[in-house]
C-alpha cells in the first residue's frame, strides 16, 4: 500500500518521504510505514502524526499517542474505541465483497486520497507497477470504492507537477555506482546492504556489470580487489559485521594500491545487534580499520540525492589515487524513499576501465613520484610485466626488507593525501549567518538537522545554523574553523552513544562541542527531537 500511495502523491505534484520500521523476524511483530508529503521538499520523517491508517488493533494502541488532537485514525469498524478521531469504515467487509480481502490496502489508499482532496491520477499505470496483472482490476475497483466512502477533509497547497523520481537510498547508491563506471560488484547478503546487491543484479545485463553473490564477506572483498587488479572499477558492500571480516583485505588494497570502493550500510552493533535498525556507530572503526597506515577516503552519504553523486565520485577518486574509498550509509537512508528531481549526469566523472598501455623502458608499478601516484597497468592488456604484492615492496613490486625502501614506500603512499585533501568537499552550511547555535552532524542526520534549523529560524530570526559533513576523513577543516568560533553554543548531533564525530573534530582541530544530542536506540532522530532538545534541553 505504501508504495502505491507514495506514487499517487508524487504524481499529484507533491514531494514524498517514506520510511519503514520493521522487526528482524521472518514473520510477525509490529511493522509500520511513515509517509510525509507536501508541496515543499520533505527531507525526513516526523514523530508527530496527522493521521493513522490502522490494519490491526496494535497500531491504534501504539501510535495514537503521537497523533495530533485534530488528526484522524482510519481503521476497520470492528475495532471500537472511544477516540473521537476515529473514522470507522467496514474496510474488511468491503474488501471481501470485492472478492479479495487483501484489497483492503487499496480501499484505504482511495480513502486517503479523498481526505486530502487529491485525484487518483494514472490509476492503471500506478497499480501496474506494484500489483500482478490478475489482481489489477479488483484493486482498481477497491481504490475507487474507497475514494467514494468519505468526503474531503484537508486542503494542501497545490503541488507543482514536474518530472520527479522516487528512489531509495540504496537504489540511489547503486545507481551512482553505475554512473561512476562500476563493472564488478560482489557481496554477501547482509541487511541493510542487501538491496544494493538486488538492484545491481537487476541492472547487470543492461549496464554490463558482473554481479557476484559471494559465499562470505572475505571472498566478496577479495573478488572485488581481484577485479580491480584486472582493471575493472569494482565495489563490495556490507554492513558493520561484514565490514569486520573485510578488514584484512582492506589493508591489501592499501598496500597494493588497488582502487576499491567499499560500502558500509550501518546498523546497530556490536555483533548481530539490531539487524533492521539504524545507527552511525562505525565511523571511528572504518577510519582506522586494518593494521598499519595507508591513505583512504571516507564519505558519508547525506541524502537520496547525495548518495548518487558521492558514490559516482567515490569510483573516480579510488581510481585516481589508487586507494580504498569507504562509503558510509545507514539503514534509515538505505531503506527510506524520497521523491527528488532526476539526477544530472553533467559533471559526473566515471572511473574509466583501464586501457591497454605500454610503458617505455622498465615498468615500475610502484614508481616513486612527487604526488605518490604510480603508473597503473593491467595484466593481459600490456606487454609490460605487471606485478603486485601485499608484502612491502620496491618500485618494481618485488618484496623487500630494506629499511630505506620501506621509508620511501610509506612516504610515497602517504603523499597521496596531500592532493586528496585538496579535493575534499567542505561540509554543507545550512541556516543564517546570524546564528548563535551551530549544530554539527554527518550522514543521514542531514535531513532532520536541516528541517530543525529551518523551523527554529522561522521562530528566532536566524539564530541557528549547521555544518553537515559528507566527506569526513580526511576531515575537511576550513569551513569548520571559520564557522565554529562564531557560535555561542556548538551542539553535536549523532546516531551513536559516544559522539564519534565530535571526538574526531576535537582530535583534528581542538574544537570542543558544548553539548551532544546522541541517539542509539536504533530509531532515527527526528527534527522534532532536535527542536525539543534545543528549546528545553530534554529528549522527547
Amino acid at each position: 500500500m505504501a508504495a502505491v500511495l507514495q506514487k499517487f502523491l508524487k504524481d499529484s505534484g507533491l514531494y514524498v518521504f517514506t520510511t519503514r520500521d520493521f522487526m528482524s523476524r521472518v514473520r510477525g511483530g509490529h511493522n509500520f510505514t511513515l509517509i510525509r508529503f507536501g508541496a515543499e521538499q520533505v527531507l525526513s520523517h516526523s514523530d508527530i502524526l496527522d493521521g493513522i491508517i490502522a490494519f490491526d488493533e496494535d497500531s491504534l494502541v501504539l501510535h495514537s499517542k503521537s497523533l495530533k488532537p485534530d488528526g484522524f485514525i482510519l481503521c476497520d469498524s470492528q475495532w471500537k474505541d472511544k477516540d473521537q478521531r476515529i473514522i470507522p469504515l467496514d474496510l474488511l467487509g468491503i474488501a471481501k465483497e470485492l472478492g479479495n480481502a487483501r484489497t483492503i490496502g487499496s480501499i484505504a489508499t482511495g480513502v486517503i486520497l479523498k481526505l486530502f482532496d487529491l485525484e487518483p491520477v494514472h490509476i492503471e499505470d500506478t497499480l501496474r507497477k506494484y500489483i500482478k496483472k490478475q489482481y489489477l482490476e479488483e484493486n482498481r475497483n477497491a481504490l475507487l470504492r474507497g475514494y467514494g466512502l468519505v468526503g474531503k477533509r484537508y486542503s494542501l497547497p497545490a503541488g507543482e507537477p514536474g518530472e520527479r523520481i522516487i528512489i531509495s537510498g540504496n537504489q540511489a547508491l547503486a545507481f551512482g555506482a553505475i554512473a561512476g563506471g562500476i563493472r564488478f560488484y560482489s557481496a554477501y547478503p547482509m541487511s541493510p546492504s542487501t538491496t544494493i546487491l538486488e538492484y545491481l543484479s537487476s541492472k547487470a545485463t543492461e549496464a554490463d556489470i558482473v554481479v557476484e553473490q559471494a559465499e562470505d564477506e572475505i571472498a566478496a572483498i577479495n573478488m572485488a580487489i581481484g577485479a580491480a587488479f584486472a582493471g575493472a572499477p569494482a565495489m563490495t558492500g556490507t554492513s558493520g559485521g561484514g565490514f569486520c571480516l573485510k578488514v584484512e583485505a582492506l589493508g591489501l588494497s592499501g598496500m597494493a594500491e588497488i582502487p576499491l570502493v567499499v560500502a558500509d550500510i550501518q546498523r546497530p552493533g556490536p555483533a548481530t545487534g539490531l539487524p533492521t535498525r539504524t545507527e552511525q556507530s562505525d565511523l571511528k572503526f572504518v577510519i582506522s580499520a586494518s593494521h598499519g597506515e595507508f591513505p583512504r577516503l571516507v564519505i558519508a552519504l547525506r541524502s537520496h540525492r547525495d548518495a548518487f553523486y558521492q558514490t559516482a565520485r567515490a569510483f573516480y577518486l579510488a581510481r585516481k589515487y589508487q586507494i580504498p574509498v569507504i562509503i558510509l550509509s545507514d539503514q534509515y537512508l538505505a531503506d527510506s524513499y524520497a521523491s527528488i528531481e532526476p539526477y544530472e549526469l553533467d559533471g559526473v566523472q566515471p572511473a574509466q576501465e583501464l586501457e591497454a598501455v605500454v610503458e617505455e623502458g622498465t615498468y615500475l608499478r610502484y614508481r616513486i613520484t612527487e604526488d605518490g601516484i604510480s603508473p597503473l597497468l593491467v595484466p593481459g592488456k600490456t606487454k609490460n610485466f605487471v606485478t603486485s604484492d601485499s608484502d612491502e615492496h620496491d618500485e618494481r613490486g618485488w618484496i623487500t626488507e630494506s629499511a630505506e625502501v620501506r621509508n620511501q614506500m610509506m612516504e610515497k603512499r602517504l603523499r597521496k593525501l596531500i592532493k586528496l585533501k585538496e579535493e575534499l568537499q567542505e561540509p554543507e552550511f545550512v541556516g543564517e549567518d546570524t546564528y548563535e547555535t551551530l549544530f554539527l552532524g554527518w550522514g543521514s542526520t542531514y535531513g532532520p538537522i536541516t528541517e530543525a534549523v529551518n523551523r527554529l529560524n522561522r521562530e528566532t530570526s536566524g539564530k541557528y545554523a549547521a555544518l553537515l559533513f559528507g566527506d569526513i576523513y580526511p576531515l575537511p577543516e576550513k569551513l569548520l574553523k571559520e564557522k565554529a568560533p562564531r557560535a555561542k553554543r556548538i551542539i553535536n548531533i549523532e546516531q551513536n552513544a559516544t559522539g564519534q564525530l565530535a571526538e574526531l573534530i576535537r582530535e583534528k582541530t581542538g574544537i570542543v562541542c558544548d553539548d551532544s544530542l546522541l541517539k542509539y536506540d536504533g530509531r532515527q532522530m527526528s527534527s522534532d527531537e532536535i527542536i525539543s532538545y534545543t528549546r528545553k534541553g530534554v529528549k522527547l
